[in-house]
């Protein structure tokens, strides 16, 4: 696996702080996410590099792996392992293996294979980490879409009702082993947007539903909207503002549950009148001394 020089994929200084990565990524994730770049096949690799190396620098067990061994950081504790191994068999008078860099170097060669080496020890490939962003529309419906990775297109299927921030994991899809050894997996972290008149708790919807006076208070039938259309409700006479009433079944569709969905709770919201007429304010006014 060629060198990826991760602080040079974030334009950071190997000095750069967790607060200097994370603005770093933030600001390049802006500029080359796919959604904003659909037909350049560069900036979608270029995205997935700067997924790959804020992966690894954000975490710091992984950044310090990273800065000491480079390439092979993935393998870091294998080579703890050998070099143990190698320290012990010296007292039996084998060559110490002292662990300057330059002597880890070569120590890979051989462990992995490289030119010369007798091993062919077989490791798993790195893992790779990828985000897709989703409307709330699109996360309502089982559907299929391809993301790029490393330059390679993979079309997934996402089951209905996936939540923000969930993890799927593709087996294989990572990347290959070291010597014939299994390759990678892929993790996929959904981003599902915010919806302008819908919030989602768990596989429960909530919106509200504008009234009139009137029909508040001497009731009658209004019209709302759902994720999958229009429904037709009856308000009661003397509604309260702020009343909510609940829709069974109208809600999220249940994650890889076939037929089961959460409830959508409509909460309603009376408007008041305005540019009252004289005869109006007459009308209101008499009403008032009914109630005195």
């Amino acid at each position: 696996m060629d060198f990826i020089d991760y602080y040079k994929v974030l334009e950071i200084d190997k000095k750069a702080s967790e607060d200097d990565i994370k603005k770093a990524y933030r600001k390049l994730a802006r500029k080359l996410h796919p959604d904003l770049n659909p037909d350049d096949k560069d900036a979608q690799k270029k995205f997935q590099k700067i997924n790959e190396a804020n992966e690894v620098l954000s975490d710091p067990e992984k950044r310090k792996k990273y800065d000491q061994y480079g390439k092979d950081w993935q393998h870091a504790e294998q080579f703890e392992q050998q070099r143990k191994s190698q320290q012990q068999s010296s007292r039996s008078g084998g060559q110490q293996f002292t662990g300057d860099e330059g002597d880890f170097s070569g120590f890979f060669e051989s462990m992995f294979g490289g030119s010369g080496g007798r091993s062919q020890s077989k490791f798993r490939g790195q893992d790779y980490n990828s985000e897709l962003q989703l409307s709330l529309i699109d996360a309502i419906e089982t559907h299929q879409q391809t993301i790029s990775v490393n330059g390679k297109n993979i079309r997934i299927t996402i089951p209905a009702g996936i939540e923000n921030g969930q993890v799927i994991k593709l087996k294989g899809y990572g990347a290959p082993g070291v010597n014939g050894g299994p390759a990678g997996d892929l993790f996929i972290t959904f981003s599902i947007a915010t919806h302008p008149d819908f919030k989602r708790l768990g596989n429960d919807l909530y919106t509200t539903a504008t009234i009139d006076l009137y029909k508040a208070l001497l009731g009658g039938e209004t019209t709302v909207d759902t994720l999958k259309g229009k429904v037709k409700l009856t308000v009661n006479p003397e509604t309260q503002n702020g009343t909510k009433i609940r829709l069974k079944g109208k809600g999220f569709p249940v994650y890889k549950k076939d037929g089961e969905f959460g409830d959508l709770y409509i909460s309603y919201e009376v408007k008041l009148p305005t540019k009252l007429t004289d005869q109006q304010k007459t009308l209101f006014l008499e009403l008032s001394k009914l109630n005195d």
